[in-house]
């Protein structure tokens, strides 16, 4: 038996101008954000990482809310179509987390509504978690899938990447905030007295 051809990029499927603005931004959005950790993971970055993670995360995160905010998208097929295998995000995950090392781990809530109990967070099982959602539904949409990807990227932001990345901002603000906040008190009152008497 002869091996079976690969599907090719689908048919591109009519949507409103709306809906394909939004997943062009959303699509750009995702590009980049790749882009940042995969960067941020070789360790090549000097001390701009973290605030370099501030910025994708938070960028990623405006993309989700303008999917949250829309309608629920429901594309035609009742099955979803094969995108290939799943992305391989755990050199990205082992390269942040030696970059993150000693500042990977933190304290989590559960769920703030339903689940107060605290468990246990890894930033860079976050930042891997929204890389693999964020590509899963890229590869949708350069096959030309518009519609599967946008059900993809709006599904997976209200179950499973918008949580971890909103986990990973809170994370990242915090430990910018103790970087810059959390100097000793001499050292302060001597850079306020250099500032007012030049």
């Amino acid at each position: 038996m002869g091996e079976q051809p690969l599907p090719g990029p689908a048919a591109a499927e009519p949507v409103g101008p709306e809906l394909a603005a939004l997943a062009a931004g959303t699509a750009a959005g995702a590009r980049a954000y790749l882009s940042t950790v995969t960067e941020v993971a070789t360790g090549r970055m000097d001390s701009t990482a973290l605030s370099v993670l501030l910025l994708a995360v938070s960028q990623a995160l405006l993309s989700g809310a303008h999917l949250g905010a829309v309608a629920d998208v429901v594309p035609a097929r009742r099955f979803e179509p094969d995108a290939g295998p799943d992305p391989d995000v755990d050199p990205v995950r082992a390269g942040l987390a030696n970059v993150l090392d000693g500042l990977d781990d933190y304290a989590d809530v559960v769920d703030p509504l339903t689940d107060a109990k605290l468990v246990r967070g890894a930033l860079s099982d976050d930042l891997a978690s929204v890389a693999a959602d964020l590509e899963h539904g890229l590869r949708h949409f350069e096959r030309g899938d518009v519609t599967e990807a946008l059900w993809w990227w709006q599904f997976s932001y209200l179950s499973s990447w918008g949580s971890r990345a909103s986990a990973a901002l809170r994370v990242l603000q915090s430990l910018l905030a103790h970087l810059r906040l959390d100097v000793d008190a001499e050292v302060v009152a001597d850079a306020e007295f250099d500032a007012l008497h030049p």
